[in-house]
């Protein structure tokens, strides 16, 4: 059966991506499809979709910068955010019991409230989904998303203990032990080597954290983050969570036919879904209000808003807690299954065009600016530099190291990681940090010396997305860029990249060409000629 249920969401994912829809959206509508035809959720899909989850938990903790946690910015915008949608919503949500009675029944206030709380959420799996696509899980409001989103599941583990009175047991000290054997664990990892074995590694430990915090009863699913987090300084935390991508990509389809699979609703219920899905620009206006507030750029603000404009699986967790103690109706479980369904789609179409969107309405909304800038908002400079890499991964940093040593101190790399760019300085090199979405800060970069810049990035939407900004900065030299694939080095030149170097291709060529010169070199080596 799970094989028919991952077939057709393969069909339905493969046909809304030939659209240039979010294959996301393909499995999200074949789980309602599969529905509609009388089927129903499996303990075997569920472990899948559980699976998938407690995997992505512990790869956003692998790439989670404690510190994030601890600004301003998260922790105060998360609980002002989430205060102030439990009370508009709430209100809302009484209305539209008035106006949807026969669906939903009567609704006191303390119902509308754990409604207005449920759908408070945003989806860890469909931000992190989206940000990842886009490569944007290290940029300044990536990184914020994340952060609020780890915020949040503290708030529905502490409601979840608070509701049912399920307190972690004394046993749970022992989780402290977890620090002193971080050695032994990283050792492990160290030893697991680059092979099959490093992913099952990580299923090791992500398992592992999931069951010692379910053991004494605190959520599971907290606990493969928090082993995420603890691993995240260790020097193969980002080839781990790589390592581990194609399985958390291929389990999370069952998390998406899951939420079709749970119910399906009649007209009404399908009519009060879309009522509550016209709160998502109300939920995007009060994150953009407040992060504006709390003196970040109207970018950062913008981009974060739009993608935790959402609502979550969580909803769902905690509506299902609601009505089994008899707090809420179940027909509200569909209604939120349903809403959090659309709000995927919503959110996975309108931040595809994103930067392009900020770009016609930036007079509009940078107006609510703050004049102070936080220290990470301050723009970089270029110090005239003739050569700029984008982008300092493996490829860039070799990239950039070559070209130090043929044109000494014109070569600036940068990325949007900051704490990449912090570890990279300390090394003597010379690295800003930026976002080369951001057409705010190529405004106020001086790129009149530019004459190269090279876009070492693994997505070649990215790469287009920076040559438009670099065009509508006034940029005037050349851009490079990389691709994996061959199709792909035609869509880049289509869109205004001057040369594109086929990955794969040019590290046969420059392997080759380093070990010829190599030969050469040594005088001993005698080498045939035809």
């Amino acid at each position: 059966m799970e094989y028919i249920f991952l077939l057709f969401a393969f069909a339905c994912g493969l046909s809304v991506k030939l659209a240039g829809i979010p294959p996301m959206v393909g499995y999200l509508a074949a789980g309602f499809v599969l529905n509609a035809l009388g089927y129903s959720m499996t303990d075997n899909l569920q472990d899948i979709a559980d699976l998938g989850i407690t995997i992505m938990l512990f790869t956003i903790g692998l790439k989670l910068n404690v510190k994030d946690l601890s600004k301003r910015e998260v922790w105060l915008g998360s609980i002002a955010t989430t205060m102030l949608w439990v009370v508009v919503a709430g209100v809302v949500i009484m209305a539209l019991g008035v106006v949807f009675g026969t669906a939903t029944g009567a609704i006191d206030w303390q119902t509308a409230a754990l409604i207005a709380f449920a759908l408070s959420f945003s989806s860890t799996v469909c931000v992190i989904k989206v940000l990842e696509e886009s490569g944007e899980s290290k940029t300044r409001h990536g990184r914020l998303a994340i952060g609020i989103l780890v915020m949040q599941d503290v708030f529905a583990v502490v409601f979840m203990v608070a509701v049912t009175g399920k307190l972690p047991s004394l046993w749970a000290i022992g989780l402290f032990a977890l620090v002193p054997a971080l050695p032994l664990i990283n050792r492990v990892i160290d030893r697991s080597g680059h092979g099959e074995l490093l992913p099952l590694t990580g299923f090791v430990l992500a398992l592992g954290g999931y069951h010692l915090f379910d053991l004494v009863n605190i959520k599971g699913d907290l606990g493969a983050l928090i082993v995420g987090i603890l691993l995240a300084r260790h020097s193969k935390a980002v080839e781990l969570s790589k390592s581990l991508l194609a399985f958390k990509d291929l389990f999370l389809i069952g998390f998406f036919l899951s939420i079709g699979l749970t119910a399906l609703p009649d007209m009404n219920m399908l009519l009060l879904s879309l009522a509550v899905c016209l709160l998502l620009p109300v939920k995007a206006i009060m994150y953009f209000g407040l992060f504006t507030l709390l003196q970040l750029r109207a970018r950062s603000s913008y981009l974060t808003s739009l993608v935790l404009s959402n609502y979550s699986e969580f909803g769902l967790i905690i509506g299902a807690l609601a009505v089994s103690l008899g707090l809420l109706d179940e027909h509200w479980l569909v209604v939120l299954a349903l809403s959090v369904s659309i709000s995927f789609v919503v959110t996975s179409l309108l931040y595809r065009n994103s930067h392009s969107r900020y770009v016609k309405i930036k007079s509009s909304i940078t107006r609510f600016e703050r004049d102070k800038r936080l220290s990470e908002d301050i723009y970089p400079s270029l110090d005239n530099a003739h050569f700029l890499v984008i982008g300092m991964g493996r490829v860039g940093l070799g990239a950039y190291r070559s070209l130090s040593k043929l044109v000494s101190s014109d070569v600036i790399g940068m990325d949007a990681d900051r704490p990449k760019t912090v570890r990279l300085r300390k090394k003597g090199l010379n690295v800003i940090c930026g976002d080369g979405e951001d057409i705010d800060m190529w405004e106020n970069l001086n790129i009149s010396q530019a004459r190269l810049v090279l876009l070492a990035l693994p997505s070649i939407e990215d790469a287009i997305n920076i040559t438009r900004q670099l065009k509508f900065a006034g940029y005037t030299g050349k851009v490079a860029a990389i691709a994996r694939y061959e199709d792909e080095v035609n869509a880049l030149l289509e869109h205004g990249v001057d040369k594109v170097f086929n990955f794969f291709t040019e590290a046969g060529l420059g392997f080759a060409e380093e070990s010829l010169a190599y030969v050469h070199a040594n005088q001993d080596v005698i080498i045939p000629h035809k």
